[in-house]
């Protein structure tokens, strides 16, 4: 149920890893298992923000129940990863958080 999607203009030379490592984190972020966990990364993305090409990253952080009141501890961890993994600069990320209603998330054949 949780979906991490991770867009930037930057090549990614080692995707899956930086996919698992961002699987682990949204799962503890978020205190759900992994193995409802959804990740998509999609590197080298045309994307301009300020103006200018320089490294940036559009995150999106849909999840049910997402509690709102955490919003900002999720965005600081969230910049960390991509800081420290992807060597973006916070001021360069925009993060997206929503929490869709159960009946509106579909899963196996049924929603939640």
């Amino acid at each position: 149920m949780p979906l991490l999607e991770l867009t930037t203009n930057t090549a990614i030379s080692n995707c899956q890893e930086v996919a698992q490592q961002a699987s682990k984190l949204t799962a503890e972020i978020l205190g759900k298992p992994e193995s409802y966990v959804m990740v998509k990364v999609k590197p080298e993305q045309t994307l301009i923000f300020s103006g200018t090409a320089e490294p940036a990253a559009h995150v999106k952080l849909k999840s049910l129940g997402l509690p709102e009141n955490s919003t900002a501890d999720f965005s600081a961890k969230l910049c960390d990863f991509i800081n420290t993994t992807l060597g973006i600069d916070s001021a360069r990320v925009y993060i997206e958080f929503a929490g869709p209603e159960r009946h509106m998330w579909g899963w196996d054949k049924k929603t939640f």
